[in-house]
């Protein structure tokens, strides 16, 4: 634990220093008297976790949220604690961390391991949270031991599946090689103990051709003038089993145990490097690989090339600088450490061109704020991952609801669902899931199914599919009846009769376009939504005026005698037709037919109101015959001080133009108290009617006068 001090007066100074001191001693108080499976001080394992992230270069506040990280969940001490002390940052990895150790894993299934590591980086929500962890997964792997054998290989196993990927997905090499070698040596610990005795030996064996090798290539060093260290490195147990396992070859063939490594200090010199070892050993053919120019996910750059000598013997070479060696080591952390030493950022946008695919990308980045800003926020946006009650994680889109989950499990449980538990709790089954939560479906054998609102709920295409299919499959009959009075009143409010526009060969014309097979299919498509009513309508009329283009006006044919009505139909004749109460037109005014369902065509007057948003196909051009005559109504209305004085100026002046008046209303406005008299005239065209207006317009006694449109 004083090791850890130490190691923390050599890094940090200022405000860092003594935070980092504060965490060390809350820590400790916190976790007095606790101890771990080995006995030992529970307060060794925060230090050690520490002691890891400081290596690594993190920052103070990574650092004293490892001091901190079990203090929410092992002791007394509470969120507000911590942020009073320490602060929302420091809070908020703490809290990050907690909130991943309660994570179960259960499945053992590649798929299931891809959707934990995805819910673990979507929970975190800054990737510092996740380094932590890394580092409390690896002291703890290192204390295994002291575990019973099922807990070893079942800790060792999640490892494996979980945390040894995520460390290689952010480039920390180091963790990530030991990780895997821990695992190993738990889950096969006679192959571990078989590779760890029989490599060492085949290492020494060959410690003088690796000597060798390494003072041909500083030579070749030396001769180019460029500075640089050359050296050899065993290759981790891990990567030699996998080799064996998955080429199934034994130790004896694995030749590349040992890799030299050339650090040199630019890019260029790195390939000059590259071509003069060629020059001097002939490379492996397809054993060449730049990862310079084409960098591995986890931004590792360096060039790998397999060589052999004059005599036969094979080996490995990598070629990097000193930077890339180092991200090589700590991946991600490496930002932290380096940033510390350059004095000029660079940007970017290109050195961790792999977190695009782990985080919502910001752009250029240009100091480490600004870096660690870019790790926080949703990381899966178009996805929520969810737990099952068993522990399985479920991937649904974003917005999902339980329905989805519901569906996603299986239709059954769907079709069944009556209600849901998020977290324990019942919840409507609109309520939007969030990332971790667990998802429960109540379901009932008594349900009638779905309904049709669920439709409106669901987020997933999968989900919307499987409720029409039970719509289709168990309410054939009912969706039948829905979908002919669907139709039917769709035809009514179009001005049609279902009976006229579906026939033999109109549904024979439709069906070759929407692939009903007879009319029932067509009405239950209708019915359970897999086609619009409107598709099937418009189809409907649009072959039926194409067929029959006069049948919708000669079949209101009276006789081939004239129109009595006054009233030419263009290209017609004999043809039924009234005036429209609504504007009672007269002889003089500009008219508009519009044929009518039973009632054949109706006259309007042009201005009509009631044309405004008519069926455009449904009218029809008409006019006045030649000396036409007759008698017709008119509206006016007529505004006054006094009925008495609207009633006899009217009357006076309607019995002089020798008209007659069929009826009259009136009223007194409530807000001007004038008095305002609707007058319906008979007369016999618009010229009578425009000369009453005239005259009454002239009378001093009458405030207004106008035509109405009824």
């Amino acid at each position: 634990m004083l090791e850890v001090l130490k190691k923390i007066e050599q890094v940090y100074i200022g405000k860092d220093l003594a935070l980092l001191n504060k965490a060390y001693d809350f820590a400790k108080k916190a976790h007095v008297n606790q101890k771990r499976a080995s006995g030992e001080d529970y307060f060794i394992h925060p230090c050690t976790v520490a002691k890891i992230l400081i290596d690594l270069g993190l920052d103070s506040a990574t650092v004293a949220a490892a001091f901190l990280h079990d203090v929410i969940e092992d002791t007394p001490v509470s969120e507000g604690d911590i942020k009073k002390e320490f602060g929302d940052e420091v809070l908020e990895l703490v809290v990050g961390v907690t909130k991943l150790d309660k994570i179960q894993f259960h499945s053992k299934e590649e798929e299931q391991a891809e959707n934990f590591r995805k819910i673990f980086v979507a929970m975190a929500k800054d990737i510092r949270v996740i380094i932590i962890k890394l580092a409390d997964r690896l002291h703890n792997m290192r204390s295994l031991n002291f575990l019973s054998i099922e807990r070893q290989q079942r800790m060792a196993r999640e490892t494996l599946d979980i945390y040894a990927p995520l460390a290689d997905r952010l480039g920390i090499s180091q963790v990530k090689c030991e990780l895997e070698d821990l695992c190993l040596k738990y889950i096969e610990p006679d192959f571990y103990e078989y590779l760890l005795t029989n490599i060492e030996e085949r290492v020494k064996a060959n410690t003088e051709f690796v000597d060798h090798v390494v003072d041909e290539v500083s030579a070749i060093l030396d001769d180019s003038h460029i500075s640089g260290e050359v050296f050899g490195r065993r290759k981790h147990l891990y990567s030699i089993y996998r080799k064996m396992r998955e080429r199934s070859k034994t130790l004896d063939q694995i030749y590349d145990l040992v890799a030299i490594r050339i650090v040199v200090n630019t890019v260029d010199e790195c390939y000059e490097i590259f071509g003069k070892i060629h020059n001097k050993w002939k490379p492996v053919p397809g054993r060449i690989k730049d990862y310079i120019a084409t960098p591995k996910p986890n931004m590792y750059r360096s060039l790998h090339t397999t060589v052999v000598t004059n005599f036969g013997k094979v080996f490995e070479i990598q070629i990097r600088t000193y930077e890339m060696n180092h991200a090589a080591e700590y991946g991600i952390a490496a930002h932290w450490k380096y940033k510390e030493k350059k004095q000029v950022a660079d940007d970017l946008d290109t050195r961790l061109s792999w977190i695009r695919e782990v985080m919502e990308w910001q752009g250029g980045l240009k100091d480490s704020k600004e870096f660690l800003n870019s790790l926080k926020g949703d990381i899966y946006s178009s996805e929520v991952l969810v737990f099952t009650p068993k522990g399985d994680v479920i991937s649904l889109p974003k917005d999902a609801t339980p329905l989805d989950f519901a569906y996603n499990i299986h239709s059954a449980i769907g079709n069944k669902c009556v209600g849901a538990k998020v977290n324990s709790k019942i919840v409507p089954l609109n309520t939007v899931l969030q990332v971790g939560d667990v998802v429960e479906v109540i379901t009932s054998q008594n349900s009638k199914g779905p309904s049709w609102d669920w439709l409106k709920i669901v987020k997933s295409s999968s989900a919307r599919v499987k409720i029409k299919q039970f719509f289709k499959r168990e309410m054939k009959e009912e969706n039948g009846k829905m979908g002919k009075i669907m139709l039917d009143a769709e035809a009514k409010k179009r001005g049609y009769s279902l009976s006229d526009l579906l026939s033999e060969e109109s549904f024979s014309h439709i069906s070759t376009k929407l692939s009903f097979n007879n009319q029932e299919e067509m009405f239950s498509s209708i019915g359970y939504g897999a086609v619009s009513v409107n598709q099937v309508i418009v189809k409907l009329i649009d072959y039926y005026r194409k067929s029959q283009p006069q049948q919708e006006i000669t079949k209101y044919f009276k006789s081939d005698k004239a129109n009595p009505s006054g009233v030419k139909v263009k290209g017609m004749a004999g043809l039924l037709v009234r005036f429209a109460g609504c504007c009672n037109p007269v002889p003089g005014d500009d008219i508009i037919g519009f044929i009518s369902r039973g009632h054949g065509v109706t006259v309007h007057r042009k201005d009509c109101p009631n044309m405004a948003n008519s069926e455009q196909e449904r009218l029809i051009e008409v006019s006045w015959a030649d000396g036409v005559a007759g008698a017709y109504n008119a509206s006016i209305k007529v505004i006054g001080n006094t009925q008495t004085e609207v009633l006899t100026i009217v009357a006076s002046a309607v019995a002089q133009l020798k008209l007659d008046i069929a009826s009259t209303n009136g009223r007194t406005d409530t807000k001007t108290k004038q008095v305002v008299v609707d007058f319906n005239i008979r007369l016999n065209g618009r010229d009578e009617l425009d000369n009453l207006i005239k005259k009454l317009k002239q009378e001093p006694k009458i405030i207004d006068v106008f035509r109405t449109a009824n």
